[in-house]
């Protein structure tokens, strides 16, 4: 039984999915891009097994080559745009421990006010 036509659906079907991934990372939608990463994973289990189940020919390689490329392309740049979103909340976490610590450090001074007195001040 020849699977060809099945492996290579498949891997069509692998690059449409990693194509929702990447407008989901551009569009900054996370909670769906997480939630769409399990229907990729499947997809992705489901391209190996055709594989190991019947290699594909040198032809039928020739052919996926490009699908394959589109994929590590899309996950590269989905890579990317998720490192740069870990970089922005590592910011913001960095800023609010912060700004935390700065009111901790103004809390402990029980409430009092501490203002520079002026050199001229002659009142003793």
């Amino acid at each position: 039984m020849n699977h060809a036509p099945h492996l290579y659906i498949a891997w069509q079907q692998l690059v449409e999915k990693s194509k929702i991934m990447l407008r989901l990372a551009t569009e900054g939608l996370w909670d769906e891009l997480i939630a769409s990463e399990m229907e990729y994973v499947r997809a992705v289990h489901q391209v190996a097994e055709l594989t190991q189940q019947n290699p594909p020919s040198s032809a039928i390689q020739d052919q996926l080559r490009p699908l394959l490329r589109a994929v590590l392309d899309n996950e590269s740049e989905v890579k990317r745009r998720l490192q740069l979103r870990m970089d922005e909340l590592a910011t913001l976490v960095g800023q609010s421990s912060m700004q935390k610590s700065v009111l901790t450090t103004y809390g402990n001074q029980g409430g009092h006010v501490l203002v520079p007195q002026s050199s001229n001040d002659t009142s003793h």
